[in-house]
């Protein structure tokens, strides 16, 4: 299991951790679109990163996919319509993954191996968040697409940089 955030090599301490996408009626609320596995990993958070700065969380909720906040020194529209299509942002200090789950933005950049034979197949270059499960990117030679479930990926090395992937018939 993946934790969905930013999509980069390096690893950052700010992580991108959803969108700005709209106001939430007339109080200042505003809405945004989680690029987490759901909307209450980022309802956790008593403080969130826009533009670099620290911006206190005063509420939360979940609605449709989304989180709805109310956040400090946002108390009217007109300041909650300024913060449209912003990057909101979390401190990667601030999160304990359970084992086994992973930052995407750390996934991506691996050098991908069959774990049958030990060649590489390429590089991770996209995590696709799909309704059923994440599935991996690789390219290399050509593109494959492995879902990221335990009978395709055999084992993340993040401090080798190598993912180990069992890869059938047809893949």
């Amino acid at each position: 299991m993946s934790i969905y955030l930013t999509k980069s090599a390096m690893k950052k301490n700010l992580l991108e951790a959803g969108k700005i996408v709209n106001t939430h009626g007339m109080r200042g609320e505003v809405k945004i679109m989680p690029w987490a596995d759901s909307p209450e990993f980022l309802m956790g958070f008593e403080h969130v990163f826009i533009d670099n700065a620290p911006v206190k969380i005063l509420s939360s909720r979940a609605h449709k996919g989304c989180v709805i906040a109310t956040l400090e020194g946002v108390s009217d529209i007109e300041s909650a319509i300024r913060l449209k299509n912003r990057i909101v942002f979390i401190d990667r200090d601030e999160v304990e993954l359970e084992e086994g789950q992973h930052f995407i933005a750390d996934l991506v950049g691996l050098t991908a191996i069959d774990a049958k034979t030990g060649s590489t197949l390429g590089i991770l270059k996209d995590v696709m968040s799909l309704p059923s499960n994440n599935v991996y990117l690789i390219k290399g030679e050509r593109e494959i697409l492995v879902p990221a479930v335990p009978e395709f990926v055999s084992e993340i090395d993040m401090e080798s940089g190598i993912i180990k992937l069992t890869l059938i018939e047809g893949m």
